[in-house]
Order: C-alpha cells, then sequence, then structure tokens
C-alpha cells in the first residue's frame, strides 16, 4: 500500500472480558500512534469462522478504506497460515481458513496475498497461541505505518486461500427453495441465506404468503414490509436491511417461538400457502 491508511476494522472472538483485544490494540498503535480503529464486534462465539465470516461480509461494504483484521483461529499454533490480503482499497489480514473469503470476493477479489512468515515483522513470543498480538497485529502496523505488503511474507496465489464456508440456498423440484438459517440476531430475528429474487422469479410478491418447512413444522407465512406490519405474535417474512429474506415476529424472538438456530434448515415452497398460522 502507497499510503499508510487511516483506519483498521477490528473483528474477533477474543469478548472483552479479557486483555486480548487491548493488547492487540496496543501493539497495532505502537507501530502506528495514528491509526483509527474500528471495532466491528468482537463478540463472534468462539471458534465459529462460518459466523465470523457471515459478520464479516455484512459489514465490509460499510467498513473505510484501508486494513480489515479478522481473527477468529481455532487452528492457531498449526499449520495454517497466516495472510495478508491485497483488494483494491485495502488489505484484510487474518488466518487462512475461509474467514477472509467472502469479503475478498465482495471487494471484487484479491491482488495479491502473502502469508505472514517474515519474523522481522511479528513479535518475539514465548509459545505459537496468541497469533492475534505476535503476527496479525504487528502486520497491521507495519502496513499501517507504510511498511510494503510484500516485505511482511512469502507472495503465495490467492487461488490457493482456502474458500469460503458460507452456504447457497439450492432449488428442489416443483419450485421449491431449500434453504438454512444463517444468522440470528440479539432481538431473534432468523436471517436466511435465501435472495428475495428467487421467490419473485416465482411468482411470490410482497403480500403473498408461501409454505415454510423445517423438522416437523408446516407453517404459512407472510411476507411483509416491515416488522410493524406482522399481526400479534405472527410468524411473518421480511427483507432484511441486507437484502436476505428473514423470519421474524413483531417485538419478540422468533428464532426462540420457532425453534430456530443458525444452520436448521427450511424449505420454501412458493405457492401460496393456507394462509399464515
Amino acid at each position: 500500500m502507497s499510503d499508510a491508511p487511516p483506519f483498521v476494522s477490528f473483528l474477533s472472538d477474543y469478548g472483552t472480558r479479557d486483555e486480548f483485544v487491548g493488547v492487540c490494540k496496543a501493539v497495532m498503535l505502537e507501530l502506528a500512534p495514528d491509526l483509527r480503529i474500528v471495532d466491528i464486534t468482537h463478540d463472534v462465539a468462539p471458534y465459529d469462522v462460518r459466523a465470523a465470516a457471515l459478520t464479516l461480509v455484512r459489514a465490509i461494504q460499510y467498513l473505510p478504506a484501508g486494513i480489515v483484521l479478522a481473527i477468529v483461529d481455532p487452528g492457531v499454533g498449526s499449520d495454517r497460515k497466516a495472510i495478508a490480503v491485497e483488494v483494491e482499497n485495502g488489505v484484510l489480514v487474518g488466518p487462512d481458513n475461509g474467514l477472509l473469503a467472502p469479503s475478498v470476493a465482495m471487494l471484487g477479489g484479491a491482488t495479491r496475498a502473502v502469508a505472514l512468515d517474515n519474523s522481522e515483522y511479528q513479535l518475539q513470543a514465548p509459545g505459537g497461541t496468541f497469533a492475534g498480538r505476535d503476527v496479525m497485529a504487528p502486520a497491521v502496523g507495519h502496513l499501517a505505518s507504510g511498511v510494503s505488503l510484500l516485505e511482511l511474507g512469502t507472495e503465495i496465489d490467492p487461488v490457493l486461500l482456502v474458500p469460503g464456508l458460507l452456504p447457497l440456498p439450492e432449488e428442489a423440484a416443483d419450485g421449491v427453495v431449500v434453504g438454512e438459517v444463517l444468522w440470528v440476531d440479539r432481538f431473534g430475528n432468523v436471517q436466511l441465506n435465501i435472495d428475495p429474487d428467487m421467490l419473485i422469479a416465482r411468482g411470490v410478491a410482497v403480500g403473498d404468503s408461501v409454505e415454510l418447512r423445517w423438522r416437523d413444522e408446516v407453517r404459512g407465512v407472510r411476507w411483509i414490509n416491515s416488522y410493524s406490519e406482522g399481526k400479534p405474535s405472527e410468524l411473518a417474512m421480511v427483507t432484511d436491511s441486507y437484502g436476505l429474506l428473514a423470519l421474524a415476529i413483531d417485538r419478540q424472538s422468533a428464532a426462540k417461538s420457532a425453534n430456530l438456530s443458525v444452520g436448521t434448515v427450511i424449505s420454501v415452497v412458493p405457492a401460496p400457502s393456507r394462509g399464515a398460522q
């Protein structure tokens, strides 16, 4: 990067009870005192690489140009690589475990990538269990202070990086769309991995009802514009703020009410159902 970026956007599963986040920030700021840090979240469930990848790809288009540091790293200390991936307007730093891949694709793909294996740009460490502090945070600090990407390690082919882990919906017989729960937010809204256009292409419009099937449940739900359009305690479908279909109950937890969790497989039958229940 020719100019030191003013921002690093930081995501992890470190939480805030321990000192991990603060120490990583201190390492970065020691090397680049003018760096401004955006905390995306540090409350990703421990070791949940898929959830981290989803969180990052939801946020990536809104982050300031610069560096992204994303650390959810159950393979720390193994032979998995720590990497820095250059895109058009910045660099993403993290473990090579699929976490970065969806966001790299969202940003137009990688232009270059390196394995962070140059020890001159790392901290000496008593053990190999805190690569966030010892390898990745120093890489961010050095990048922000003007060190070239290629100085940080061995250049690698971006095509060989571990791909993303986000599932895609499938089309079954009779126009049925089979998807799954991607994410449950703190309000209990349930995001599916289904684009509204898949239903529109099957003749379903906002205001119509569809039939949902998961496990032993079969329910008719209405597709509405906003949470407040739902009837009291009605499970309904909306297009969420990221452009995907989601299930919600106005001012209640849809996840709890319908017993839905991340990974639950849901079939959407686009033919009008017998009405919302």
